[in-house]
């Protein structure tokens, strides 16, 4: 299961605990212990995170919160909970209790909990430091090194990851969810059949588990194989018919077979079924994806628009924010300047009215630096364009990571090809994410501007046939990239 959402919330990653009750144990058992006195707490507690580590956010919260009501000082709980959240306002309410809680809990907790507030803030060296610290105190707890490795995969040091979620497995070789993690690491490292291995391994540790079926199932939709995904998408949903990941799978299936009525079928489906908003949220997200894909761009607006409402019901502005935000995205593809500038102001002047923390404000600040520089180079502005990437640099250099280093390549990539620069553009997109569909995509373009015509139809071949779950870029520019491929 790999889940997208309307935001990146920059989800700590929470399966994290011990088998340990109470502190009265040393660290030296090499475990990370659970601060509570609530034998009851315990229970549901360890209930819900074995739900959380299948994956299953709905049923772990539950637990979570019967846990939470049993002990309102378990702060574990409180950041297990927060996987379950249906908006990014209850997401962060969650992961301020437990920050609030952590000076009463175990060291390892407190390095888990504080790892996990600096990955909501984007310091990505303090959550390092902090997860170095915890494998070092608890080198023999599996949780530790998975922790790390998923690190490792958001900063996308894919071989690192790999390194620690293999760590994992070696210190306890039926602990199933390093298993997973190490899966979808081998996946972007596109080493398949190492990833394949170790989905198959999953499912034979926890064949009644819906997950381990849903991951292999996602392997199989990246390799192009849509029938024998299906096939798995399905088992996955006869262990638990709700579970909504392998729902998007089966409808991504067969679109990219090109059974496009099928798949919105399958969506509306699925959104008929949703338990809670954040799982209709999923749903209407999902519904955007298929229509701009199908070039449906007025009913892609609406579903942005019924986004947008969920997120005002629940008061979420940062959610309402990124409605606008995607709405806009929309808007400026389909040529539409005027009406998405007019957009991500409205987006901005959210943003700079709200209660927000200075640091989530700061997000959309640099989302709205290259939007207005994409405008620019729109209506042929490059000074412009070059000002607002000057001005995200500032912001960049100012608190670096790499997700943002990659973005500040990205739209110098953007500009560079913009102008018709290819080796520039080429040197620049090198250095973006290239786990976006649209940015090898780009890369196509650079080389096919330049005349390599070999790099040009590789790249454009990875864009093409990127087959991932609903994802905005990659819907953006599938059919172009397919319809470029097919004239090489």
């Amino acid at each position: 299961m790999n889940t997208c959402k309307w935001i990146s919330r920059l989800f700590a990653t929470a399966a994290v605990a011990g088998a340990l009750f109470g502190c009265t144990k040393p660290a030296d058992e090499g475990k990370i212990p659970i601060t509570t006195k609530s034998e009851e707490a315990r229970k549901e507690y360890l209930l819900g995170r074995d739900l959380l580590d299948g994956l299953s956010f709905h049923d772990a919260a539950t637990h979570f919160d019967k846990a939470i009501k049993a002990d309102t000082g378990l702060a574990m709980a409180y950041l297990l909970r927060s996987n379950g959240a249906a908006s990014t306002g209850e997401f962060l309410g969650y992961l301020g209790k437990a920050v609030s809680h952590a000076g009463a809990a175990s060291e390892g907790e407190r390095l888990v909990i504080l790892a996990a507030e600096a990955g909501s803030t984007g310091d990505v060296a303090k959550r390092k430091d902090l997860l170095d610290k915890l494998v070092s105190a608890y080198p023999k707890d599996e949780r530790a090194h998975d922790l790390l490795g998923t690190h490792y995969s958001n900063v996308q040091d894919f071989a690192g990851a790999a390194k620690e979620h293999k760590a994992a497995t070696e210190l306890a070789p039926g602990y199933a969810p390093a298993y997973n993690s190490l899966g979808y690491a081998y996946r972007s490292l596109e080493n398949y059949p190492e990833s394949e291995r170790a989905f198959k391994k999953y499912i034979e540790l926890v064949p009644g588990d819906p997950n381990p079926y849903d991951s292999y199932a996602e392997l199989l939709l990246k390799e192009g194989k849509f029938d024998q995904s299906i096939d798995n998408y399905k088992m996955a949903l006869v262990k638990d018919p709700n579970f909504i990941s392998s729902k998007q799978g089966i409808a991504c299936d067969h679109l990219y077979m090109g059974k496009p009525d099928q798949a919105e079928a399958d969506l509306r489906d699925m959104l008929a079924s949703a338990r809670d908003d954040g799982e209709r949220a999923q749903a209407r997200f999902d519904m955007m994806v298929l229509h701009i894909d199908c070039g449906k761009t007025d009913m892609a607006l609406r579903d942005c628009d019924s986004a947008y409402a969920i997120a005002e019901k629940q008061n979420d502005v940062s959610d309402m924010a990124g409605a606008l935000d995607l709405k806009g995205i929309i808007l400026e593809e389909a040529g539409k300047y005027s009406e998405a500038r007019a957009l991500y102001d409205r987006e901005m002047k959210m943003i700079e009215s709200s209660g927000l923390s200075a640091e989530r404000k700061e997000t959309f600040v640099r989302v709205n630096h290259v939007h207005a520089a994409t405008l620019a180079l729109a209506a042929k502005n490059v000074k412009e364009a070059k000002t607002h990437a000057g001005e995200l640099e500032k912001l960049v250099t100012a608190k670096p990571n790499p997700a943002r280093v990659r973005a500040l390549h990205e739209l110098n990539g953007r500009i560079a090809l913009g102008t018709k620069e290819y080796d520039g553009a080429i040197e620049e997109l090198q250095k973006s994410d290239l786990q976006s569909a649209y940015n090898l995509y780009r890369l196509a373009l650079a080389y096919q501007g330049k005349g390599d015509a070999a790099k040009a139809k590789d790249y454009c071949a990875k864009a093409a046939h990127f087959y991932s779950l609903p994802d905005v870029g990659y819907a953006l520019i599938r059919l172009k990239a397919g319809n470029m491929l097919a004239g090489m």
